[in-house]
């Protein structure tokens, strides 16, 4: 209610204090939003530093809420960038696959986008075809804080297009079952977790 003045003055650093007793409750939410606002710089100074501090709580949690998911997805940002951290696409590739297995696109994109580049990983076309084209295919129903807009839709769905022309017919195959048994993997993953809403578009939309 502070962060965003709904009903009350908008007051950044009276929601600084109320995240952070919530936070230190062990609350992923608020410990989420509190490295947003180090991140930043709203209602504290910036400090990137802390900012990871509070993500890395979040995403060490394993709960079936999207919290956990989105400072993983964070924290790759963030070692992607080098804010608060040297630069370091290994490790930026290791939490974006931590969300990315747990079903949302945002993540899936980008670690698509990671194989095309071949940051962090070995460039492998076919792999950035597949989790490209999870993101494409991605379910709205599974949306929480990294709900896919339009663009993103879009986005990925035009980077898989392209990837499309640089595969062979028998690489194209390969990369549409991986994009198969990722979608397996990450269903019985999200079901094991407790997680609703389990898309099978993927598997619709390439399956024989």
């Amino acid at each position: 209610m502070y962060y965003q003045g709904n009903g009350v003055p908008k007051d950044w650093a009276e929601a600084v204090g109320l995240y952070r007793k919530a936070a230190d409750q062990g609350y992923a939410d608020a410990q989420v939003n509190l490295g947003d606002m180090y991140a930043n710089g709203e209602g504290v100074p910036q400090d990137y530093a802390e900012a990871m501090k509070w993500y890395r709580k979040a995403a060490d949690q394993y709960i079936p809420i999207a919290a956990p998911a989105f400072a993983q997805y964070k924290l790759g940002l963030m070692y992607r960038n080098g804010n608060g951290v040297p630069k370091d696409d290994t490790e930026a590739v290791k939490w974006f696959r931590k969300a990315a297995d747990q079903g949302y696109a945002v993540p899936q994109h980008l670690l698509g986008l990671m194989y095309a580049e071949g940051a962090g990983v070995s460039k492998d076309a076919a792999e950035a075809y597949a989790w490209c084209n999870l993101a494409a295919a991605y379910d709205k129903s599974l949306s929480g804080r990294m709900d896919l807009t339009t663009r993103l839709d879009d986005d990925a769905r035009k980077r898989r297009d392209e990837l499309e022309k640089s595969l062979t017919p028998e690489q194209k195959a390969r990369a549409q079952q991986r994009s198969i048994e990722l979608h397996k993997e990450i269903t019985a993953r999200r079901r094991a977790m407790g997680y609703d809403g389990i898309s099978s578009s993927v598997v619709d939309r390439f399956a024989p």
